[in-house]
């Protein structure tokens, strides 16, 4: 298949850039997990807080939400060629949507994993406008509705951390 010859859902990536697209999308192949691979893509948050040094991991939120976000999109779109639309596969929305979920946060380990919970969850549940968002074409769809799932757990935490304060000791 050429670059630009469009490609059949169930059918499989041809090109260095369609294999490029998957490495990313499935973030190192954690999409071909057989079962909860948003689940799995989710746990990329938790493990970068651990992995990065302590004071590199909130820095790195402002760069890596918008790079993740748009070179997200335009991998998800490419990847829905072969794979068809939303594709359990592509992750890289939930990496995107747990580090929005941890933007401007004071990150502790509690705060770390009650993130990753509350990010589940509206991932899951999908309250407007994310049920909304993900009707938006290709990456675009895919992508945005783990961002506002991210706010939503973002949000949350915020209350959490003002109703409950010893939650970020």
């Amino acid at each position: 298949m050429t670059e630009g010859a469009a490609a059949v859902p169930g059918g499989r990536p041809q090109t260095a850039a369609d294999r490029a697209a998957v490495l990313f999308s499935s973030c190192l192949y954690t999409g071909y997990m057989p079962v909860a691979s948003g689940t799995w893509g989710s746990l990329w948050g938790p493990v970068l807080y651990y992995l990065l040094p302590t004071g590199l991991f909130p820095k790195l939120l402002f760069v890596a939400v918008p790079v993740l976000t748009i070179a997200g999109a335009f991998a998800a779109t490419r990847c829905e060629r072969f794979w068809g639309s939303d594709p359990s596969r592509v992750v890289v929305d939930e990496v995107a949507g747990m580090l929005v979920t941890y933007l401007f946060l004071p990150l502790t380990g509690t705060v770390i994993w009650a993130g990753f919970f509350l990010f589940r969850l509206f991932d899951i549940v999908k309250p407007p406008p994310a049920r909304q968002a993900e009707r938006l074409p290709g990456g675009w769809g895919i992508m945005t509705d783990d961002i506002f799932a991210g706010i939503y757990a973002n949000l949350s935490l915020w209350l959490m951390i003002l109703l409950f304060p010893g939650l970020v000791e």
